[in-house]
């Protein structure tokens, strides 16, 4: 592929994401007193140099033990996002790739799903990355997955998941066990 072909991919895979997401998943947050706090100013990428995180893209007309499938041939668990579909209570799935031409090998992924119907609990269900990868990723993945369910209305996210990586997110521990985060959402 030519240099100028190149960059007119890379510009519309930017376009597509930017305009698929509403334009509005490029604010910072910055995790204070346990809450995470949304600013409206450009964020950078929040991972490691060399990967990439994105959501994971699902057909509504595939059969949720199809959704995936390239996850699964890298070697990555993909029962629990796959459960969470059929049950309809999946809030999000990202997956980590190395940041090349090809947008592989998949190296990782996370999925969080809804605890209550109102939509307002949200638990880390998967926060994976392949052996070798750096720990970067798999906080990268984490942190998403809070920012992705916060925009989407929870006020909080449980795990069950008690890593050194979700530390730096904002998760404590939880009464009862595993880790709690607190959302809000301000400017």
């Amino acid at each position: 592929m030519s240099p100028a072909g190149a960059w007119a991919r890379k510009v519309e895979f930017l376009l597509m994401e930017e305009l698929d997401t509403g334009l509005v998943r490029r604010s910072r947050r910055t995790v204070r007193d346990g809450r995470v706090l949304l600013d409206t100013r450009d964020a950078p990428d929040v991972w490691p140099t060399g990967y990439h995180v994105g959501e994971v893209p699902l057909d509504d007309d595939a059969p949720a033990t199809d959704a995936g499938f390239w996850l699964a041939r890298a070697g990555l668990d993909v029962g629990v996002p796959r459960r969470l579909i059929a049950e309809a209570r999946l809030a999000c799935w990202l997956q980590a790739y190395v940041d090349n031409d090809r947008g592989e090998p998949f190296v990782g992924h996370a999925a969080a799903s809804w605890e209550d119907e109102r939509h307002t609990m949200a638990r880390l269900d998967v926060a994976y990355v392949l052996p070798g990868v750096p720990a970067g990723v798999r906080r990268a993945l984490a942190r998403l997955a809070v920012h992705e369910v916060a925009e989407a209305g929870a006020l909080g996210v449980v795990t069950a998941i008690d890593v050194p990586e979700l530390r730096e997110p904002g998760f404590g521990p939880a009464d009862g066990g595993g880790l709690v985060l607190h959302t809000m959402s301000g400017a």
